[in-house]
Parts: C-alpha cells; sequence; structure tokens
C-alpha cells in the first residue's frame, strides 16, 4: 500500500490513535495501522477506524476527563 500524501510505502504495525476532546484527551494503543516509512502519516482500515469512532464516542458520553487510555485491543 502507499501513502495517500507522500506516495511513499507503508507497513503495517501497532500504533497510538490520539485525540484532543477539549475536556479529555484520549489515548488508544495497540491500533493496527499502515504507517509509512517516508512520512510518518498512519491510516487505518475501515473496520479499525469505526472502532475508532465507537471508542472514542464512549469516551465522549462517560464522565471521564483529563485524560483517558484505552488498549485496542481490549477495546475491540
Amino acid at each position: 500500500m502507499s501513502c495517500f500524501y507522500c506516495k511513499g510505502q507503508t507497513i503495517e504495525q501497532m500504533t497510538k490513535f490520539i485525540v484532543d476532546l477539549g475536556r479529555c484527551v484520549v489515548i488508544v494503543k495497540n491500533v493496527p495501522g499502515q504507517v509509512c516509512q517516508q512520512c510518518g502519516e498512519t491510516s487505518y482500515s475501515d473496520e479499525v477506524a469505526q472502532q475508532l469512532e465507537k471508542i472514542v464516542e464512549a469516551v465522549k458520553r462517560s464522565i471521564m476527563c483529563e485524560v483517558a487510555i484505552i488498549d485496542y485491543l481490549q477495546a475491540a
């Protein structure tokens, strides 16, 4: 697979997904992704992206604040 941005080669590896919700920073670790060897950009399959959306939505609905660290493999 080639990178969307620079067209470099990507490899599959476990990554971290981080999103700042304002009141809370969500860190999801052990996320399977495709990482560009040239620019470092990470892309996710549709299935992984949908699961990440579910995880973020669950955090938004909760009363968590500050930082939430979630293991993708345990949340999936």
